[in-house]
C-alpha cells in the first residue's frame, strides 16, 4: 500500500470504527472455523440484547473458572438423602499381625 490515499482512507476507516467502539484484533484457529468467528464477531458487535446473551452465553461456556462456590454443597442440600437419619459406623479393626 504505497498509494498515500488508501492509506488515508483505511486510516479515516478504522477512526470510524474505534469511535463505535468496534476494535480490530487477530485470532488464531482452525480454517473451518473462519466463518463461525466471522459470524460471531459481526452479532456481538451489534450490541443489542441478543449480542449480550450470546456474549455471557460464550463466556460461560469458555470459563476456567467453576461458575459458583458452594456447588458441591448445593448439591449435597439437595440429595434425596438430607433429614434421613443414618447411622454410619464402621467396625474397629486392630489391623493385622506383621512378622517383622
Amino acid at each position: 500500500m504505497s498509494n498515500t490515499a488508501q492509506k488515508r482512507a483505511i486510516k479515516n476507516y478504522r477512526t470510524r470504527l474505534r469511535k463505535r467502539g468496534v476494535a480490530r484484533f487477530e485470532v488464531l484457529g482452525l480454517e473451518a472455523d473462519r466463518d463461525l468467528i466471522r459470524s460471531l464477531a459481526k452479532r456481538l458487535a451489534q450490541d443489542d440484547p441478543e449480542a449480550n446473551r450470546i456474549r455471557v452465553e460464550v463466556t460461560r461456556t469458555v470459563a476456567d473458572t467453576p461458575r459458583k462456590k458452594g456447588g458441591i454443597l448445593a448439591a449435597l442440600r439437595r440429595s434425596p438423602l438430607v433429614g434421613v437419619e443414618l447411622e454410619v459406623e464402621r467396625p474397629f479393626d486392630s489391623g493385622r499381625k506383621v512378622d517383622l
